[in-house]
C-alpha cells in the first residue's frame, strides 16, 4: 500500500459504493482497507476503524476535488 493516502473512512460497505463508481469512471487508482472484515462483521466496523478508502498519491488532489464536488451537489449524502 505504499504510495496510497487515506482520503475517507466509511462505517458500512454501501456508503462508499457511489464514490467508488465515480472514482472508477475518473480512472483514479484506489484501494479499500478493512472492507471484507467489516462486511463479515458489520457491528465491529467502528472497532476496526471503519473501511478506509485509500487513493494513490498522484491522484489524491483530483480525487479530493471529485469528492468535494460530490458533497456540494449532494448534501444529503455525506463522505467522512
Amino acid at each position: 500500500m505504499n504510495g496510497y493516502l487515506l482520503i475517507a473512512v466509511f462505517t458500512y460497505q454501501y456508503e462508499y459504493l457511489i464514490i467508488q463508481g465515480i472514482l472508477e469512471d475518473a480512472g483514479i487508482r484506489f484501494l479499500k482497507k478493512n472492507e471484507t472484515l467489516a462486511g463479515l462483521l458489520p457491528f465491529y466496523s467502528n472497532a476496526l476503524g471503519g473501511i478506509h478508502l485509500l487513493v494513490h498519491q498522484e491522484d489524491f488532489n483530483r480525487a479530493k476535488k471529485i469528492i468535494e464536488d460530490f458533497q456540494n451537489t449532494n448534501p444529503h449524502l455525506k463522505v467522512v
